[in-house]
């Protein structure tokens, strides 16, 4: 097992596999680099995207639903496959629930993730049904007709469990997503929509079922403590579980500032990529994130790389260069 407590990885690591993570320090300023062709296919993983609240108001207010993407479109473009957690409804309807914080974004809202070239949302986290079913099921609606996969949720249990399948060049990838942190109301039946609760046992027969399917297993999990720079045991337990179903990647959100990167037996895991595009201007660490770029060769993970990413206290995301 190699741990890696990213905010100290600041400079190449080879290692014997021939798996190289890199992650330079975060700088104080940030600038829109150009994407980097690859011959080989790549998967995009980048953090929480949230379009509600003040990210909304400011794309609202300069008319521009592309705004939080402008730096850093061309990035995510370049993959084969971009992959984020969407940290809100997308809709106009519902009823606002019992939470603390509600999300619910603008429709127009679609219109940057589809620039941006998002290909794979998961919906499985705890915002996914702050405005109730009718809003979920607006987002997914909303995401299908952009031709954007929604992963983790869905009209029955089994199309919440997934799994959604992409093509990476030659590489079939199988994307599976899971949430603890919703109430049984708002998890996903067999005749009931909703988000794909996690259950051990479930999990590992779908990761059995996607290894059937697919070369490559991605599986996304919403935990963890919010604002903690390290992943609890909770996360190890249930990552490392994901890996020994047969997961070769693992990638987590929640708690909105980024975790520390393990290689585990035959897979990587990410404990947290922390914020892609939100609104928490009250520390440097929730306005820093990451993004895991994965290389693949001869249908399996041939190299990951850890790439930086800043947000403008106008909720403008850029990668980080020295």
């Amino acid at each position: 097992m190699k741990l890696w407590h990213v905010p100290a990885l600041v400079a190449l690591l080879a290692l014997a596999a021939g798996v190289v993570v890199a992650y330079p320090p975060p700088s104080r300023g940030s600038v829109s680099i150009p994407s980097i062709p690859h011959s080989r296919p790549t998967l995009l993983f980048v953090g929480d995207i949230m379009l509600s609240r003040s990210v909304g108001e400011r794309m609202a207010a300069l008319n521009d639903w592309q705004w939080p993407f402008g730096g850093i479109a061309s990035v995510t473009q370049s993959a084969n496959v971009a992959f984020a957690n969407l940290e809100t409804t997308i809709s106009e309807r519902g009823v606002k629930g019992g939470c603390g914080y509600c999300f619910r974004a603008d429709p127009r809202a679609l219109e940057g993730l589809s620039a941006a070239g998002f290909d794979v949302l998961s919906v499985a986290n705890n915002h996914m049904w702050d405005y109730g079913p009718d809003a979920f099921a607006d987002t997914l609606q909303y995401l299908a007709v952009n031709n954007i996969s929604s992963v983790g949720g869905g009209r029955t249990l089994a199309e919440a469990q997934g799994p959604v399948m992409r093509t990476a060049g030659d590489v079939r990838v199988a994307y599976l997503a899971y949430t603890d942190l919703l109430p049984a109301s708002a998890c996903a039946t067999v005749e009931r929509a909703g988000v794909n609760c996690f259950d051990d046992a479930r999990m590992r027969a779908d990761i059995a079922r996607a290894r059937g399917m697919a070369d490559v297993v991605v599986v996304s999990f919403h935990t963890g403590t919010e604002y903690k720079p390290e992943h609890n045991m909770v996360q190890e337990r249930i990552y490392h579980a994901a890996v020994d179903a047969g997961a070769d990647l693992v990638i987590g959100h929640h708690p909105h500032v980024v975790q520390d990167m393990e290689q585990y037996r035959t897979g990587w895991i990410v404990y947290s990529l922390g914020n892609f595009v939100f609104d928490q201007t009250f520390s440097v660490a929730t306005m820093q994130g990451a993004m895991l770029e994965v290389v693949l060769q001869d249908k399996a993970v041939a190299s990951v790389q850890l790439i930086p990413v800043t947000l403008s206290r106008d909720y403008r995301v850029s990668p980080v260069v020295r």
